[in-house]
């Protein structure tokens, strides 16, 4: 389970701290009907191309560059094995309309330079990972994907226990998402390849303590096998109902 991305991130006494008995050492664990929660993965984030990140942010200045594209590309993995084994995919993203979200007005405002159809493009799920029809995609107006919204209530009405959540930022709308997740009481996961944000720092951080604390952070192929578990488990209970 010994996870190692964060560790130069950390301090010397950090690590001091962990080898004296206080670094998690094993799984809290997943239920048996988990949801895949996708987080704010909109192209204002991203960019319409693919281009490193300094680059990027010339035009789009809440860009988080090739490494937010390379957890999209990761991110279709996890949205192809979901739906395979029959495993919900949520999606959530900011109000597009009517309402300025949290400490972002000046970031807003510097996407007037962009093209009406730009503008247009910035709030939409990128393709790679659309929602597909009857797939349920909730506007948010803070930073977590419960605050406000009805995301609760349909994960109580299907019986979930266990959130499975990707997307940007690690260090804001996931983070806020996870704790509140965990709030909740729901188990709750975090998929490192395919979760991002803008500063390294943070977004390494931030897994560290979401990990530590708050959720079990997996691998992409550590979550599709458990989703392949969950399919074969579902497969096995509609024969014996059959």
């Amino acid at each position: 389970m010994a996870r190692e991305s964060w560790l130069p991130y950390l301090s010397e006494r950090d690590r001091q701290h962990l080898a004296a008995g206080y670094q998690k050492n094993e799984y809290f664990g997943f239920g048996k009907n988990p949801v895949c929660l996708v987080i704010d993965d909109y192209y204002s984030v991203l960019g319409l191309e693919r281009q490193p990140f300094f680059e990027s942010i010339k035009k789009w200045p809440m860009s988080t560059g090739l490494e937010g594209w390379d957890a999209i590309d990761k991110t279709v993995e996890l949205v192809r094995a979901s739906r395979a084994n029959d495993v919900p995919v949520i999606y959530v993203h900011g109000m597009e309309q009517g309402f300025v979200p949290w400490g972002r007005r000046a970031k807003r405002d510097r996407l007037s330079n962009l093209s009406a159809e730009e503008r247009a493009k910035a709030n939409q799920i990128v393709d790679e990972i659309a929602p597909l029809p009857g797939e349920l995609v909730i506007q948010k107006a803070a930073a977590s994907a419960f605050q406000g919204t009805p995301l609760v209530f349909h994960l109580n009405y299907y019986g979930i226990d266990t959130v499975i959540a990707c997307g940007e930022t690690t260090s804001g709308c996931v983070l806020a998402s996870v704790v509140d997740g965990a709030t909740y009481r729901y188990a709750m996961g975090v998929v490192e390849e395919c979760t991002f944000d803008r500063t390294e720092a943070s977004h390494y951080i931030n897994l560290f303590d979401m990990h530590q604390k708050y959720a079990d952070v997996v691998s992409l192929g550590e979550a599709i096998a458990y989703f392949d578990g969950i399919g074969a488990t579902k497969g096995l209970l509609a024969t014996a109902t059959a």
